[in-house]
């Protein structure tokens, strides 16, 4: 168990065949070699073998690892989706509805009057999840 690769630790198979690039590459191979061993292209070990260059040799295997994608900003400020849940307990008969059930729909207009933000129904469930707010079947909202 002492002499186990770093490509063993990896959380997925594309991290082990980076983390394999690395083993190969320290070994002297190529990168020619190393994509065709691994069956990827010779951009992509460029590219890997890159990222190795710039960092100092004890992060190598670091800047190779899995990182999750951090996606677009938000568009409501911190406070704004704090905000969100008081905003939407006031009912949707206070933002001009006929009934208090809201709806994606209805939650998506009421944001943008409110704070001038545009989101996609489609999003809004999301986004009450991300906010801690309470989301009944698929259409409403518990606030």
């Amino acid at each position: 168990m002492l002499n186990r690769k770093v490509s063993d630790t990896a959380s997925d198979w594309r991290e082990g065949r980076r983390l394999r690039a690395l083993e190969l590459y320290r070994q002297g191979w190529k990168q020619k070699h190393i994509a065709e061993a691994l069956g990827v292209t010779c951009g992509a070990v460029s590219q890997w073998v890159k990222r190795i260059r710039e960092v100092p040799d004890e992060s190598a295997v670091e800047v190779l690892r899995r990182r999750k994608p951090t996606g677009a900003p938000s568009h409501l400020t911190a406070c704004q989706r704090q905000e969100l849940s008081d905003l939407l307990s006031r009912g949707a008969r206070a933002w001009g509805y006929s009934d208090d059930i809201w709806t994606y729909r209805r939650v998506a207009e009421t944001i943008e009057r409110a704070y001038g933000v545009r989101y996609h129904e489609s999003y809004v469930g999301r986004l009450l999840k991300a906010c801690g707010i309470e989301v009944r079947h698929s259409s409403q909202v518990l606030s």
